[in-house]
């Protein structure tokens, strides 16, 4: 068993858990995008980033491809962690803005403006499709090709695969072909409809070293 501190929490888990899996099994959320049940964990998004460590030496990592180890101490919810998140939401609303799920992430975390261009990409390069394909259809129909911005996901030379059997397996998991929100403009981009429009505690008292990590908050609840 592998020994670590988990937000001030004692714990041990097995030898190869990340700490993602960590996290989630002794209760404290931390959001995803590109991870899902089932498949190979790809640290696409950073959606799930922590911070390891303590002191300058303190890094943020991804916490879905990041294995515990003995003595690490991680913080799911510091205020770093969370300043981070918040502009991986932003960046991720400019190259999609029309994706409610997305949309749904960004209400979650309390983001109410996107400040860069919007691109309306039909793809966040998330790796959900080829990993689905892949893992769970056992067909490989699609992979990545190019590198840097001209990467993109397809077929080789844009020919449909002949071991394609039109699953729906890639749309299903896309969070960009998901139901989408209307709004189009960079002013806009943020919708905020899904949003419980309370002010969180997080707003009220800052915390350096941790956020407030509980959803629903259980201080908020109590103070209704």
């Amino acid at each position: 068993m592998i020994n670590l501190t988990l937000n001030g929490l004692s714990i041990s888990v097995e030898k190869g858990t990340t700490i993602l899996e960590a996290a989630r099994f002794y209760g404290f959320p931390i959001p995803t995008l590109c991870h899902k049940e089932g498949l190979t964990p790809y640290g696409a998004c950073r959606l799930c980033v922590v911070e390891i460590g303590k002191g300058p030496g303190a890094k943020l990592v991804s916490s879905c491809t990041y294995p515990v180890e003995e003595g690490m101490m991680v913080r799911t919810a510091s205020e770093r962690v969370l300043r981070a998140r918040r502009m991986i939401i932003e960046l991720l609303l400019a190259s999609c803005p029309q994706s409610k799920t997305i949309q749904d992430i960004a209400s979650r975390h309390n983001v109410r403006q996107q400040r860069f261009r919007q691109e309306h990409e039909d793809c966040i390069l998330c790796g959900l499709c080829v990993r689905m394909c892949k893992e769970q259809m056992m067909a490989g129909a699609i992979g990545f090709r190019g590198r840097g911005q001209n990467r993109s996901i397809g077929t080789p030379f844009d020919i449909r695969s002949d071991v394609c059997r039109l699953c729906g397996g890639c749309i299903e998991v896309c969070p960009a072909c998901q139901a989408r929100c209307t709004y189009n403009e960079p002013e806009k981009a943020v919708c905020g409809g899904c949003a419980n429009l309370s002010p969180p505690c997080i707003e009220k008292e800052q915390f350096h070293d941790m956020m407030c990590y509980m959803s629903p908050c259980v201080a908020c609840e109590a103070k209704k």
